[in-house]
């Protein structure tokens, strides 16, 4: 069957292809019209395709764990004495995030497009290890960009995508975070475009990224809507997931657009703090503003003269400076409600996790869980929450450590490097 959720993600174009609202567009450079137009006709060709979508899924469900499962948060939940707290499992992932589900259907157009090389951005690296293994299991050649800083604090997974054969290149221009790797990506295919697919990790840049990783993504909805159902035999009452750009977000919130009793919860980087200039909470601090950048129009953290502001998070996939355009458009008509969650909170989030459900989920994700803790308190009981576990944790456990100040952790690293001298 195809994608059901879809048609109703494409009617929120008002009468413009690629705009939802006054967000999202295509404000690209001449040179890349012809590839975002092969790129549009393949896109479109494929949704139609009933076939297309059969094999996407026969494809994840034998090579990538899906459907995913819905984890009940026995433990959390009494221990908040509120609502109760569902995950859905994102992290089982092969990979270990959602990215595997965007990069695989992209790499399928890849093959009906008939070119051979993939270059990504990426941020936290998970997107950065899915296309590597995308590129590997399809026998594509790879390219990834990666901020600097983000290929210091990410290592495990830049060791993964050059074990997997891909060519990983640390940004150094600007911030050296995921927006000036995206800008890099960007340079790259404008001089390769005739054999070369940017597979963009999120639901960002010019259309039709927004639209067609926000349809791939969709399977996490999708599922979890019949889950839900099944498990507890109604839909839940909220549906939280962080954003960065949005596409874990925009993949589960697709399940749930016709359900006006259900809440959709967007978590932005709250960083040190809405005040500290040190966030990436675009649209939950009030400080974003609607601006184009990288071939889309949505609210971008910038100053006065349109200039980007430097960001932060303790997740380095939440950092970005834009947020999705359908995302925007959803929180324009009241559709998604924005919050934040700091640093402080996300490493108590955390530990709490961890230790109380044996689960051990990215930092990113974590955002999520902070405010269900809270909003399961709010709502109290007999009402459902469910939280989509965007990533597992592992990648993260360089940062991690240092927060938590893990003393043996410590002191393995001073004998590894004693030990290299």
């Amino acid at each position: 069957m195809t994608n059901p959720m879809f048609e109703q993600l494409f009617e929120f174009e008002a009468g413009r292809e690629g705009f939802y609202g006054e967000f999202g567009g295509a404000y690209i450079p001449e040179i890349l019209h012809e590839t975002i137009a092969e790129l549009c006709d393949a896109f479109d060709a494929a949704r139609k395709d009933s076939h297309f979508w059969d094999e996407y899924v026969q494809l994840m469900s034998s090579y990538s764990c899906r459907p995913t499962p819905v984890t009940f948060c026995e433990n959390l939940t009494r221990q908040c004495g509120g609502a109760n707290i569902y995950l859905k499992r994102e992290d089982l992932n092969h990979t270990g995030a959602h990215k595997a589900n965007n990069v695989m259907g992209q790499g399928l157009l890849v093959k009906r497009m008939k070119k051979k090389r993939v270059i990504a951005e990426t941020g936290a690296g998970q997107h950065g290890v899915a296309t590597a293994t995308m590129a590997a299991k399809l026998g594509l050649e790879c390219t990834i960009y990666m901020g600097a800083v983000d290929v210091a604090r990410q290592r495990p997974n830049v060791f993964w995508m050059e074990q997997l054969g891909a060519n990983v290149i640390a940004v150094e221009d600007g911030t050296r975070t995921l927006k000036d790797a995206i800008n890099a990506a960007m340079r790259d295919w404008a001089d390769s475009m005739a054999e070369t697919h940017y597979v963009l990790g999120t639901v960002c840049g010019p259309h039709p990224f927004p639209l067609m990783v926000t349809w791939f993504q969709s399977i996490i909805g999708m599922e979890a809507r019949k889950q839900m159902l099944d498990i507890i035999g109604q839909l839940p009452d909220q549906v939280i997931a962080c954003v960065g750009g949005g596409s874990n977000a925009s993949g589960i919130f697709a399940g749930f657009l016709d359900d006006a009793q259900v809440e959709l919860i967007g978590v932005e980087a709250g960083g040190e703090g809405m005040n500290s200039g040190q966030h990436a909470a675009r649209i939950a601090s009030g400080q974003g503003h609607v601006g184009v950048a990288q071939g889309y129009k949505t609210y971008f953290l910038q100053d006065k003269e349109g200039q980007m502001k430097d960001t932060h998070s303790v997740s380095a996939g939440l950092d970005y400076v834009g947020v999705g355009p359908i995302l925007a458009y959803l929180h324009s008509q009241g559709k998604v409600r924005f919050e934040s969650a700091t640093d402080k909170e996300v490493v108590e989030a955390f530990k709490i996790t961890v230790k109380n459900e044996g689960v051990i989920p990215a930092l990113e994700s974590t955002h999520a869980i902070v405010h269900a803790l809270k909003e399961a308190k709010e709502i109290g009981k007999g009402k459902n929450i469910l939280v989509n576990l965007s990533g597992r944790g592992d990648k993260d456990i360089f940062t991690i450590a240092d927060a938590l100040k893990d003393e043996k952790w410590n002191e393995f690293l001073k004998s590894k490097v004693e030990n290299m001298d």
